[in-house]
């Protein structure tokens, strides 16, 4: 059994792992998890397979950087292009913004 390069502490298991990206579901795939951090792993075919069905759904290449700017008293958020089109936004549209822990939720109607 292979010990965990992450923690040290667990050993790798084989699993079937859901694997999801920007809440879009991409599929099951097989790996090794530490029975320990639960970190998983899995080997380059099986990363190409992911990317694959990532690309096919139109999310590959989605996650942005961007700053944060000043708008009179307020702050503002531009929201990339690629973004924006894949959740196909349009000024004026609405949306509820909230904080959660260290995150901005935005939510579209």
């Amino acid at each position: 059994m292979a010990i965990c390069p992450i923690c040290e502490k667990g050993t790798l298991k084989p699993v079937q792992e859901k694997h999801v990206l920007f809440g879009v579901d991409l599929g099951t795939y097989p790996g090794e998890k530490c029975t320990q951090c639960g970190e998983v792993f899995t080997d380059a075919s099986v990363m190409e397979k992911i990317e694959t069905t990532a690309k096919k759904k139109g999310i590959w290449g989605l996650g942005k950087k961007t700053k944060i700017a000043r708008a009179g008293n307020s702050l503002a958020v531009r929201i990339p292009k690629e973004v924006a089109d894949y959740l196909k936004l349009k000024e004026g549209k609405d949306a509820y913004l909230h904080p959660e822990e260290k995150k901005i939720i935005i939510e579209l109607d």
